[in-house]
């Protein structure tokens, strides 16, 4: 039986699988915002009361029949075993996995949640039988993790995959009215403030936009409302952009978006037309595609960690 753990921004998930890919328990709580220790006891909670559960429902023979997998918001750094580039920032620093083992007093797997996405939707998901994929959170973050032949690519320096972090390729100044936007990373104009839901709200604020939520925007755009049909327009270019360059290095068969963001129809048809003018070929046959698995991709994935190494 394997226990899967998303650690989000808002919300702390976790499921059990049968090796079938069966989910037979899930249970979810709010993060526990800006606090270290506390989040450390929310997921210990779930993790007692999916075993708890199990154990009482027979579906598993013994506390020891389980293993952990968990998706955080950042990675584990290879040098020192720290949570680094997390936008969790609570995290960062912290020695997270060695904290959790001695709290659930079990081996836990940490990889990034990109990448736990990734990994869901090749095995049985949007991309399954897909050699190469690229998988893409849009939500409070962006993230992206790559999967190839169901195997999920970490990296030498843990990072792979982290395109929200490198600056929006063929950027013109004027598409965001002139003001460079920090990123809690340290840099200005990182992919992740165009893209993600704080960040794509605050440039529509910039533009003049006055709509309270990503939500009210998306709507006001379908309602034919001149600057919010503008501004979608433009964050599908943006979003071409940054998909464009990663296709230029990666040549990906599927790229799967999930995340709050990725409820926004329009994207799928759109944004493939806006990326042709920025991929170095002739045709571009990678697809664009929903998560199947919606908002518990990535905690499948956690939870096919073990079986994925």
């Amino acid at each position: 039986m394997r226990l899967g753990i998303d650690l989000g921004g808002s919300k702390v998930e976790i499921i059990a699988l049968h090796d079938t890919g069966q989910e037979v328990f899930r249970q979810r709580m709010e993060t526990p915002q800006g606090d270290y220790l506390q989040t450390l006891l929310v997921i210990e909670q779930l993790v007692k009361q999916a075993k708890n559960y199990l154990l009482e429902h027979a579906l598993a023979a013994a506390e020891t029949n389980f293993s952990i997998g968990i998706g955080i918001p950042g990675a584990l750094s290879l040098k020192t075993g720290l949570v680094k580039n997390a936008n969790s920032v609570c995290l960062i620093g912290q020695p997270f996995q060695a904290d959790l083992e001695k709290q659930l007093g079990q081996s836990v797997r940490i990889n990034n949640d990109a990448n736990c996405l990734a990994v869901s939707e090749a095995t049985d998901g949007a991309a399954a039988g897909s050699q190469v994929v690229f998988a893409v959170i849009l939500g409070t973050g962006v993230g992206g993790g790559i999967a190839i032949n169901q195997q999920v690519i970490t990296g030498v320096n843990a990072i792979a995959g982290e395109w929200g972090h490198n600056p929006m390729p063929w950027y013109n100044v004027q598409e965001g009215q002139g003001e460079s936007v920090p990123c809690y990373c340290g840099h200005t104009d990182c992919i992740e403030t165009f893209l993600s839901g704080p960040g794509m709200l605050n440039r529509y604020h910039l533009s003049g936009g006055l709509a309270g939520s990503v939500q009210e925007l998306v709507l006001r755009a379908g309602q034919g409302k001149v600057l919010e049909e503008h501004f979608m327009q433009q964050y599908e270019d943006w979003l071409a952009k940054g998909l464009a360059s990663v296709i230029n290095i990666l040549d990906p068969d599927v790229i799967v978006l999930a995340g709050g963001l990725s409820n926004i129809e329009r994207l799928y048809a759109n944004v493939p037309d806006y990326w042709q003018q920025y991929v170095f070929s002739d045709q571009v046959d990678t697809q664009l595609v929903q998560a199947k698995h919606g908002d518990s991709s990535g905690v499948r994935g956690a939870a096919w960690l073990w079986s994925a190494e």
